[in-house]
């Protein structure tokens, strides 16, 4: 724009010295018209507008100015503005970005993550001077500090807690290491969503045989445990059978035994007219009675 009005104010002072020389009215009222434009497109150079959530850097001759703010800037024509949005911006680590990462034990696990970053307006110079413009910030800050983190982070668990347990406690770890990291660069990191983490097919594999070792470990366990528990049921029960006829031995006297046998023959006596009645002692000789003949 700037080159423009230069060049319209050419025009105007040629047409102006054109006109006056043939004494052509018309070449007169041109070169005020180009003298007007000339003007607009100078104006017009001075003056750079910011969009709403963007700030811009002014950079004159090679100097780096204070930031601009959204709205409409007075700057030297000779200027250029670079703008960063201040929005948030998702970084996707997935697909062939997925982050490698090797526990304590060394197994190697695959993690996807997303990290919500956005430019803080007061360090959009220092952004400026370390990255250049905006999708440079991501390539050279964000990415790469993102992807050191969740491998230092991984490092220090196990492949079952990186893979199962301690998921959400990673997410945090690294959410936090992230903020601090980049937060005194001027990028705002709100949120870091650990999305999934898979095992490779070798750590898999071992995670298969380990589980079935465990159910085949916890299967002998409860085989065990029921056969001790099968075992000292026997054991209680016969005890219970000893003692039961520990104590039927020492009650059974002969008064006793008799007192059975005459209930016994009594309740035969009952149901068959012919019965027998013991006589005498335990060793009489029971006599025989037909009660069908009184």
């Amino acid at each position: 724009m700037f080159v423009l009005s230069i060049l319209l104010l050419v025009a105007a002072v040629v047409l102006f010295f054109v006109g006056r020389a043939q004494e052509r009215p018309a070449f007169r009222l041109g070169a005020v018209g180009a003298l007007l434009a000339a003007l607009c497109a100078g104006l017009a150079s001075c003056l750079h507008v910011v969009s709403a959530y963007e700030v811009g850097v002014p950079v004159t001759f090679g100097k780096v100015g204070t930031p601009v703010h959204p709205g409409v800037n007075v700057v030297s024509p000779f200027t250029h503005v670079t703008t960063f949005s201040t929005r948030p911006v998702d970084l996707n680590l997935s697909d062939k970005d997925v982050v490698e990462v090797r526990s304590t034990q060394g197994g190697v696990m695959y993690a996807e993550l997303t990290v919500k970053w956005a430019v803080k307006p007061s360090k959009a110079v220092e952004l400026y001077r370390l990255a250049g413009n905006e999708a440079s910030i991501q390539q050279r800050l964000v990415f790469p500090d993102s992807r050191e983190i969740v491998r230092n982070v991984f490092a220090r668990y196990t492949s079952e807690e990186g893979y199962t347990s301690a998921r959400e406690k990673i997410n945090a770890e690294i959410g936090v290491l992230i903020k601090e990291r980049l937060a005194p660069r001027g990028i705002d990191v709100t949120t870091v969503n650990l999305r999934n983490v898979k095992p490779s097919d070798q750590l898999q594999d071992q995670i298969d045989r380990k589980i079935q070792q465990q159910q085949a470990t916890e299967r002998a366990q409860e085989a065990a445990r029921t056969a001790t528990a099968e075992s000292e049921r026997r054991r209680i029960e016969a005890e219970g059978i000893a003692r039961a006829n520990k104590i039927l031995n020492n009650s059974l006297t002969d008064k006793v035994l008799m007192n059975q046998c005459i209930d016994a023959y009594r309740d035969a006596a009952a149901k068959n007219p012919v019965y027998a009645v013991p006589c005498g002692g335990g060793s009489g000789t029971p006599v025989i009675v037909d009660g069908k003949k009184g």
